[in-house]
């Protein structure tokens, strides 16, 4: 009896903080509350990736104009800072979607599941590619993944079988046909799914083009791994935060640094700012969509399944996202630099997407 007491005690008390509750919607066995669906004013809330975002806006204001829901808020974290905010937890106040410009890593899964998360949606929308660029009057580049690597790599072979802190200081001073230019590099920070595709594309892909780190890589994959994307701390790479625009400022104010951001904010700054050749390859939208730019990249954004019932609008919001007129090849998120999905792909995902189908976990 007095356990029962306890228990009708400590529902009356999370009552009394939660006003809006109906008491008979306690629990007694549990004392407690269950996660109630949001009134219809609820908004989605969606964090992550830079890159991202100004798509997800872009569609969250006409989703906004167009429907019975009211405009989502976009918050722009970062790919990993916003799985971290995602996968805090289940309910109205948590985000609902999350941005991202990579792959979501078994980790973030796992940091999901441990929060009870264990129903997500894996949409595709699209591609872009990781843009080196500089102010329109700067020196013209044209680099090769191997050169990328040598002038921002931490440590570089000495050529006797050790390994040397990065000497170079030009783009010279990394091959004769480069500029007698700095070596000075705005980039994203760890957080950012940017910088992980740039790891990965550029960096690990130009690595393996140098013998001695092709050689580790068949010894030692994770010691490869780790040579190849540190980034030199020296001051020649600068992290820039997870907004794209301060580092086209920085590009304004020095015209030896260079940028490095997803092609859709280079394609907006066309006025002011030229990209970088990569191996011979422009980075343009046609040479992204095709695969022959040698850095570009999938996007993304992940949907909480379990949020679907407590947030009004979910499926409201990736219909519109997933419609023709908003991702297609002249839907209106192409305007904002979007290279979209091929259109079997397009079909198969929006048809996923809308049936919230949940991603398979890897084992």
């Amino acid at each position: 009896m007095r356990s029962v007491l306890a228990i009708l005690t400590a529902g009356f008390v999370l009552a009394a903080c939660a006003p809006e509750t109906d008491l008979s919607q306690i629990d007694a066995s549990t004392g407690t509350v269950p996660v109630l669906a949001a009134s219809p004013d609820e908004k989605i809330k969606i964090v992550g990736s830079s890159t991202v975002a100004p798509f997800s806006t872009t569609v969250a204001e006409q989703f906004g104009a167009i429907s019975e829901f009211p405009t989502p808020i976009v918050e722009t974290t970062g790919t990993g800072g916003g799985f971290k905010a995602f996968c805090n937890g289940i309910g109205p106040d948590q985000p609902s979607i999350s941005n991202a410009s990579r792959p979501i890593k078994p980790s973030e899964v796992e940091l999901c599941a441990k929060a009870g998360i264990t129903q997500l949606v894996e949409v595709k929308i699209g591609y872009d590619g990781i843009v080196l660029a500089n102010a329109k009057g700067s020196p013209e580049l044209d680099l090769s993944k191997e050169e990328i690597f040598r002038a921002l790599a931490a440590e570089l072979p000495d050529g006797k079988g050790g390994w040397i802190k990065n000497p170079h200081q030009t783009w010279k001073d990394v091959a004769d046909h480069l500029p007698d230019m700095q070596i000075l590099v705005s980039g994203p920070p760890p957080t950012s799914g940017t910088r992980d595709a740039f790891a990965e594309l550029a960096m690990e892909g130009g690595a393996e083009e140098v013998a001695e780190l092709a050689a580790l890589k068949e010894s030692d994959k994770d010691d490869f791994v780790k040579k190849a994307t540190t980034i030199r701390n020296d001051g020649k790479w600068i992290d820039s935060g997870e907004n794209d625009t301060a580092i086209v400022q920085t590009l304004m104010k020095n015209p030896d640094s260079i940028g490095i951001m997803g092609y859709s904010f280079l394609e907006q700054n066309l006025d002011r700012l030229k990209g970088a050749h990569i191996e011979g390859t422009d980075p343009t939208f046609e040479q992204i969509a095709s695969g022959e730019y040698g850095i570009s990249r999938s996007m993304f954004f992940y949907v909480k399944k379990q949020n679907v019932s407590l947030v009004p609008g979910i499926p409201e919001f990736i219909s519109e996202f997933t419609q023709e007129d908003a991702w297609g090849p002249t839907g209106y998120l192409v305007e904002k630099g979007l290279i979209p999905l091929q259109e079997d792909e397009r079909i198969a995902t929006r048809e996923k997407a809308l049936a919230l189908e949940i991603m398979a976990s890897e084992s």
